[in-house]
């Protein structure tokens, strides 16, 4: 191949500024418009050296073209500019001379458009490969934060926020496997004593950070056991795979001398106890529900009990208290129902047999269970607060019946109604009794309210108000089963009594000969209570008199009145309306 001569050689750099001008636009290119035309003067120089040099090196065209590429040069118009100018101009612009150059430019241009399309494919390749990697990295991260956020939700969804223990979600979960997985399994329901006084006193922050330290200390002293917080001052513990009600039982023990131990919060110290509703049974059989409703019940127990204390779940016991519920639910219904009704015992004197009044005692007639007695029925109606309702029924009743006595007897008896401790507190009590006066017509001296010995030695002031402004209007108010608690007969002086009702305990003794040493204590006693009484004005009716030496007997030591089935059973007002008077009275 012959030189070219110098002297019709152009400077590269012009050639290289019209590629440059050529191709720009053609593609983004992060470089500045000089640095392009530098980069092209450079692969200028490669391009004249292939045309000229000996032999024919192909290998130059494909690094040219794969350069352009690398220099993100990397469109199809870009390449056919770069084809087009080095096609026109280079030879021209370069003064290159060669017997074949037409032929060389051919297979020149040829192999800077293979580099460049080998170039940019592999470039594609790349591209697609790190956006593969790239897409993979970006699944791999969302579902790794998937994953954790997941965690995140589902550790708030099943622990209490305050303690970081188990919730009862969680803890109902694992109970449910327990049960599912194990021959027998328990649980301790566990409840702070008196954490409302915490709260009442120090604030509920301090109470907070006492359920804190309390949680910590369940954690430490049971860590193999699941400690969950249900809410409140209320935690339960599961105790999985037992081998019988021991195993529950140590852990309740452990449970309590956790709690026990003195806590330093905030600058107080504070000790608290804790009670404990233990179940422990055969998995088989049993579900979450049901064994928590079991250990609630059970931990009721341990609280009525005072305290400080677990208790064993007792299925005969459950039996008896779900009865009793089941009963004290009944009695709006059977109010609204008419199923309660009034017997009535008699109140007889002592001097000349007369019944001077009749006690009006409630009775439940109950579709299932029969006839049912006061003493089936009244203490879970002081329980739930039914009394008020169930008391007031009562005494409006017996105000109606012995409105219509007088029609049977002249001389006609006065009603002796109990008054529950709920009903004398109630501020509308005095209203009460006098719209019931006047709507049935009952003079007020023919009516008594018997009051407990405990309600009248009271401190609350109201009560007593109530009862001096009833005693007034002319209603006998009497001491209920006196004897059995305060026994204060000096207070007496200042209440509105009428009557006292002692006891049936005192008056049992008499039953025994009158040469009987405690027999006479008891006879001295009474004589005591009585003597105190007359001389505060107070009449005397003994109770649960059954013989008719113990009537005789009270008469003799000066006891007005007496009540017990000596003198009649409880019954329908007519048939001791009828009755003849007798001191000895008539076994009904």
């Amino acid at each position: 191949m012959a030189e070219s001569s110098g002297a019709g050689r152009s400077c590269p750099g012009a050639f290289a500024r019209a590629w440059a001008k050529a191709v720009s636009g053609t593609s983004y290119l992060p470089m500045t418009q000089a640095q392009l035309e530098a980069l092209l003067q450079r692969l200028t120089g490669r391009l004249a050296a292939a045309i000229q040099s000996e032999p024919f090196d192909l290998r130059i065209g494909q690094q040219v073209g794969a350069e352009l590429v690398q220099a993100h040069i990397a469109s199809a118009e870009g390449l056919g500019r770069t084809v087009e100018v080095i096609q026109l101009r280079l030879v021209r612009d370069l003064g290159l001379v060669a017997d074949d150059v037409e032929d060389r430019m051919a297979r020149l241009l040829a192999t800077v458009a293979t580099g460049y399309a080998r170039a940019l494919r592999d470039r594609t390749l790349d591209e697609q490969e790190s956006i593969r990697r790239a897409a993979m990295m970006a699944r791999a991260q969302a579902e790794r934060a998937l994953r954790e956020s997941e965690a995140r939700f589902r550790h708030q969804a099943t622990h209490d926020p305050l303690t970081d223990l188990p919730n009862r979600t969680l803890f109902t979960e694992r109970l449910a496997a327990a049960i599912a997985g194990a021959d027998r399994v328990g649980v301790c329901f566990l409840d702070l004593d008196r954490f409302k006084v915490v709260n009442d006193s120090l604030g509920h922050q301090i109470g907070d950070l006492l359920l804190v330290s309390v949680a910590q200390r369940l954690r430490r002293a049971l860590g193999e056991h699941l400690v969950a917080r249900l809410g409140g001052d209320e935690f339960v513990i599961l105790v999985e795979s037992t081998a019988g009600t021991d195993d529950a039982v140590r852990v309740a023990e452990a449970a309590l001398a956790a709690v026990s131990e003195p806590a330093l919060v905030d600058g107080h110290e504070l000790t608290v106890s804790a009670s404990i509703g233990i179940v422990e049974r055969p998995a088989a059989g049993t579900s979450p529900m049901e064994l928590m409703r079991a250990a609630d019940s059970t931990l009721h127990w341990a609280k009525a009990a005072g305290g400080a204390r677990w208790s064993i779940f007792d299925a005969d016991r459950n039996r008896r208290e779900l009865a009793r519920y089941a009963l004290s639910a009944a009695i709006p219904a059977a109010l609204d129902r008419g199923e309660f009704y009034l017997d009535y015992q008699p109140l007889t004197s002592l001097r000349d047999g007369r019944v001077l009044g009749m006690e009006a005692l409630v009775r439940w007639r109950h579709p299932e269970l029969g006839v049912l007695r006061p003493d089936s029925f009244i203490g879970l109606a002081e329980e739930t607060g039914l009394i008020v309702r169930l008391g007031a029924w009562v005494l409006a009743e017996a105000c109606r019946e012995a409105r219509g006595w007088a029609d049977v007897a002249g001389d006609a008896p006065f009603v002796s109604v109990n008054l529950a401790v709920q009903q004398v507190r109630r501020p509308g009590l005095v209203d009460e009794v006098r719209d019931l006066l006047r709507r049935t017509g009952l003079p007020p001296g023919r009516l008594q309210l018997e009051i407990t010995e405990s309600t009248m030695m009271s401190t609350a002031e109201e009560p007593v108000r109530a009862l001096r402004v009833l005693a007034d209007l002319g209603v006998r108010i009497a001491i209920d089963d006196f004897g059995t608690g305060y026994c204060n007969l000096a207070y007496l002086r200042d209440l509105p009594v009428t009557e006292l009702k002692v006891a049936g305990e005192f008056v049992t003794g008499l039953r025994a000969p009158a040469d009987d040493p405690a027999s006479r204590t008891d006879e001295r006693i009474l004589a005591s209570l009585v003597s105190l009484a007359h001389a505060l004005k107070v009449t005397v009716t003994a109770e649960g008199v059954e013989t008719a030496e113990q009537a005789e007997r009270l008469r003799a030591i000066g006891c007005d009145a007496a009540q017990g089935w000596h003198f009649g059973r409880p019954g329908p007002a007519r048939q001791h309306l009828d009755r003849s008077p007798a001191l000895t009275g008539t076994t009904v």
